[in-house]
């Protein structure tokens, strides 16, 4: 089934028409067309040219089989505005006319078919104007009276000319233009309420993504506080249970740092869940550059034979870099805690001239039992995720010397210039 060109919305649909109350007008418009245009053949056939009733009645069935044309118009215009044309001669279906007329120009689409539209309407206007100037000049005066003048019947077929043509045709245009207007509307906001639909869906996806790589964050963060921080904790309990008979003072002191290391973490998990709870503010969640010395300070008090070489001139980087490169640091010492107890530590940290670079290295552990400590293998992957993020490198793995070297260069844009 085909649109309705001048139907409605949905709903219910009976042939071409969009709505039954289409329907209804189309049939009531072609019961009139069809009684003037029989009433016009019978009487133009029998009153005038006087060829008997038969033919007459004939006439009229033709006539009403014109006007009944109409019924179609919406699907099938050009076929009662031929039929017009065809009974314009006999100056009867106006009717017929007037409405063929105006459905060809709303159905008929103006920028394609223009031409058609254009050259039936005139067809229509001279045929008209010709059968009205021909029934004017040929009507006979009574003797006596007065004859118009010749302009005058012209004037009045010009006039009803015009009046049975030109307004249905612009009346139609004008439905037309409005109608598709309507419908090119509907379509865009259609198009725009698709596009708003996948605009929200996108929104949502990129608010998941967020929520995914703010948790990923924060479970590296917690990682490196607390693989960190319990790596010296389990480091200073068993050097505490070896020492505490025959060395109390020294046990002492390794619970005084083991009491330390643990509020340092709860300080630091402490910071991680303000972040949670905060909207817009940023929060160090490392010290920087500035704590590796603290940082190496407490692997060494808690029994690590580690070194730290700073080489270069000293100089500020973003927070985000001096962060990553504090944890990267972190990250060495844990696994030379882990998986190298006893072994000799060396920490780097060089200024060079295209940025910052951190190593921890550590030889091999040779006959010292390590510290085994339960690993998910996230925290070096997480700092080469972060690594790469700020466009430096890394690079984790064992030398040729049975060690292991944690290492990270980050570039030189992320340095702070003094103003």
């Amino acid at each position: 089934m085909s649109k309705s060109p001048e139907g409605g919305g949905p709903g219910r649909s009976l042939w071409w028409w969009a709505r039954r109350r289409s329907a209804v007008l189309d049939v009531g418009l072609a019961a009139l067309a069809a009684l003037e245009c029989a009433v016009g053949a019978y009487a133009v056939v029998g009153d005038r040219l006087h060829w008997g009733i038969p033919v007459a009645l004939t006439a009229a069935g033709l006539g009403a089989l014109a006007g009944a044309t109409l019924i179609v118009r919406r699907r099938w215009p050009l076929v009662p505005a031929v039929t017009a044309l065809v009974f314009v001669p006999g100056l009867f279906g106006v009717v017929l006319l007037v409405v063929s007329l105006y459905s060809l120009a709303a159905t008929w689409e103006w920028p394609t078919r223009r031409w058609r539209v254009v050259g039936l309407s005139v067809l229509a206007f001279v045929e008209a104007l010709g059968m009205l100037l021909i029934n004017f000049l040929s009507t006979r005066v009574p003797p006596g009276e007065a004859t118009p003048p010749v302009w005058v019947f012209l004037l009045l077929s010009v006039m009803v000319a015009v009046g049975v043509t030109v307004p249905p045709v612009v009346t139609g245009l004008y439905v037309g233009a409005r109608r598709r207007l309507i419908e090119s509307l509907k379509d865009r906001a259609h198009g725009l309420e698709t596009e708003l639909d996948l605009l929200a869906e996108q929104a949502q996806e990129r608010a998941r993504r967020a929520r995914l790589e703010e948790r990923t964050r924060i479970a590296r963060e917690m990682h490196d506080v607390v693989a960190h921080r319990v790596s010296l904790m389990v480091v200073h309990a068993g050097a505490l249970e070896r020492i505490v008979d025959r060395d109390p003072d020294k046990a002492r002191q390794s619970a005084q740092l083991m009491g330390e290391v643990g509020r340092q973490a709860l300080n630091e998990l402490r910071e991680i869940l303000g972040v949670l709870r905060m909207s817009e503010e940023t929060v160090e969640l490392a010290p920087g550059l500035a704590g590796l010395p603290g940082l190496v300070a407490q692997s060494e008090a808690a029994g690590m034979r580690v070194t730290l070489t700073v080489r270069g001139e000293c100089r500020a980087f973003v927070p985000e870099a001096e962060q990553t490169a504090y944890r990267v640091v972190q990250e060495g010492l844990t696994n030379a805690h882990k998986h190298a107890g006893g072994a000799k530590v060396c920490v780097l940290l060089a200024y060079v001239p295209n940025g910052v670079r951190v190593l921890v290295a550590n030889d091999c552990p040779g006959g010292g039992a390590a510290v085994r400590l339960p690993s998910g293998g996230n925290g070096l992957l997480g700092m080469r995720e972060r690594v790469l993020a700020l466009g430096g490198t890394f690079a984790a793995g064992a030398d040729g010397d049975g060690g292991f070297r944690v290492e990270a260069v980050l570039p030189s844009r992320l340095a702070l210039h003094e103003s």
